[in-house]
């Protein structure tokens, strides 16, 4: 696909939940890591690169209608042939069906956990992706709990069902992360309700549903909305990255983890995007990005295992379409540089 002079557009959205029992300690280095590589790297302009995080200080939280409406500007914007990223770090839960509703499959959905804990959940990400104009893709990389899955019907690639190529079954390998002080950026559903409950004033017994409905109306998710179409469309250029599987947690790294990029807290898994572009300038696919990302946790002794969910011709298109003629660009500039030595 002709990417041309396109736009590239950018949502990155970290929350640390500072203050709270919640509170992570990486994820808005992540997207700032990340704002960096795409300005760098990638060739994003600053101003096309919106950042939300609930630090202090920030001008625009990322609550749950905040992110939507950033990523829903973001699609009104593009026209095919665009490039269009969301990386989101924070915490992730799982969604269980709302009992009496047709929900199609009967099973938990993936959900990630704004500031205000509006929760936004794959069906949402189902319809945004379906709303990108043809020929424009959408890539999101979430860094947060039961991440697969994250955009509702799209085709595993690599994961619990597809293995990457020549990886061996998830499980094997001694793990490391019971000697670090590494939290999860999970929140247990119950914890997700009893939160809600006390700002809701419904009791905890009800469906999550009931919380976010009374708390946040037209701005809940369209899982809760009994009148909402259910998603079609899935020929498109939607590309998911996740952390880990629907089943598995992802880890937050404190600053004084030797896994720690220059001693900030991280992700385990966008520091090893990070890991493997610093150490690929050329253009990786996004299947090579994911398996070397899982390589590169399993060395560092995490039991997380990204996923790569997209179309067939997706999974080996290049990450966020980087052009060959940047890997031009970087090794001229390298050869510079040696020549001034």
């Amino acid at each position: 696909m002709e990417r041309g002079q396109k736009k590239k557009l950018a949502t990155l959205v970290g929350c640390n939940y500072a203050g709270t029992p919640n509170e992570l300690q990486g994820c808005i280095n992540d997207v700032a890591a990340m704002r960096d590589a795409l300005v760098a790297r990638f060739g994003f302009a600053p101003a096309d690169v919106t950042v939300l995080t609930d630090d202090r200080g920030s001008p625009v939280l990322p609550t749950g209608a905040n992110i939507k409406r950033a990523l829903a500007d973001m699609v009104a914007r593009a026209a095919p042939g665009d490039v269009l990223f969301f990386h989101y770090s924070g915490h992730g839960t799982l969604v269980p069906p709302v009992k009496g509703r047709r929900d199609g499959h009967g099973e938990c959905d993936e959900a990630i956990v704004p500031c205000d804990f509006n929760l936004i959940t794959d069906v949402d990400f189902r319809r945004l992706v379906d709303r990108v104009p043809r020929g424009a893709s959408f890539t999101m990389v979430s860094d947060s709990c039961h991440s697969g899955g994250l955009i509702d019907l799209e085709k595993e690639q690599i994961g619990p069902s597809v293995l990457a190529a020549g990886a061996a079954p998830a499980a094997a390998a001694a793990s490391t992360t019971a000697t670090r002080a590494t939290a999860a950026r999970f929140l247990p559903y119950a914890a997700v309700v009893e939160h809600l409950s006390g700002v809701s004033g419904v009791d905890a017994a009800h469906h999550v549903a009931d919380h976010l409905l009374a708390l946040f109306g037209a701005d809940a998710s369209a899982k809760f909305h009994r009148d909402a179409e259910q998603p079609a469309r899935t020929d498109d250029d939607g590309i998911l990255l996740s952390g880990c599987q629907t089943d598995e947690t992802s880890a937050d790294v404190p600053g004084d983890d030797e896994v720690a990029a220059g001693g900030k807290a991280c992700g385990a898994f966008s520091n090893a995007i990070q890991t493997v572009l610093a150490s690929h300038p050329a253009p990786v696919s996004n299947r090579q990005l994911v398996s070397m990302a899982r390589a590169v946790l399993s060395d560092q002794g995490f039991e997380q295992h990204p996923c790569l969910y997209c179309s067939d011709a997706n999974a080996e298109t290049p990450f966020l379409w980087q052009e060959e003629d940047k890997k031009k660009t970087v090794t001229a500039a390298a050869e510079q540089a040696m020549s001034a030595l």
